[in-house]
């Protein structure tokens, strides 16, 4: 079986934990908003309450960026939508390609929020012949037999994999050996790539099964209530235990 190797980001190097930058785009994401809304200030409690963490833990990954807000004011919100943007690289026009134009592709492919958020869908491409030139969100469709002059063409250095399972792994390194070096897989499978080339996998039926097992938990602890306790109301109190940082240990596909 193929294993994944996923490089560590140069943002590692300068300081700024990997769980930190998993968490800016959360941060940016609320910050839009409030931006949007004509909101000149927030803090650090309405800022963690809008991306869904702690107001200890959000100061903590501002601290990394040299954020420290100001006391009974807050965060200044659009230097913080810039400071983010910077750290994400988001300030620059990326090209993305997306390998494999199906229902998932094309879905992709008409999702209107790269462009506002510093991605250019530079190519759609896909294996079948019959896909050449038809235009989905009014990109033409080109061929997979011109993958590696799409890239050099267009600059790429994202690819967007959104086929069948078996076709990914081959996709995967005509990706990276045309130069692509990130890639954000949608195919129910591991990928094998070298060092220097981070993946993103993104597997719904898995986000869809750890949902499954909440609703079951949930159900045997109304069950547990009902009865007035027992073993499932056990299973509650060991789940809510707190990890080493103060947080509930989240279930997470490997």
């Amino acid at each position: 079986m193929a294993t994944g190797r996923t490089h560590r980001p140069a943002t590692r190097s300068r300081g700024i934990p990997e769980a930190t930058v998993a968490r800016l785009p959360l941060y940016l994401r609320a910050l839009t908003a409030l931006s949007e809304r004509s909101v000149p200030t927030v803090s650090s409690e309405e800022l963690a309450a809008a991306a869904g963490v702690n107001s200890a833990k959000l100061r903590k990954d501002f601290s990394y960026l040299g954020s420290y807000g100001t006391r009974g004011v807050g965060y200044d919100v659009e230097y913080l939508v810039y400071q983010i943007s910077r750290e994400l690289g988001l300030t620059q026009d990326w090209p993305v390609v997306i390998v494999g134009i199906g229902n998932l592709g094309a879905a992709l492919a008409n999702y209107g929020g790269f462009a506002s958020r510093g991605f250019r869908v530079a190519a759609l491409i896909d294996a079948d012949p019959a896909m050449a030139g038809k235009p989905v969100a009014g990109i033409p469709v080109q061929h997979s037999d011109d993958l590696e002059k799409i890239i050099e063409d267009n600059g790429v250095s994202i690819g967007v994999i959104a086929t069948p399972a078996g076709a990914a792994q081959p996709v995967c390194d005509r990706l990276v050996a045309a130069g692509v070096t990130s890639i954000l897989n949608f195919a129910p499978t591991v990928l094998s790539v070298p060092d220097g080339v981070d993946v993103r996998k993104v597997d719904l039926s898995i986000e869809l099964q750890i949902l499954a097992f909440h609703e079951q938990r949930k159900a045997g602890e109304e069950h547990a209530a009902a009865d007035g306790g027992g073993p499932a109301a056990a299973t509650r109190t060991d789940s809510t235990e707190q990890g080493p940082d103060g947080d509930v240990p989240a279930v997470m596909p490997a």
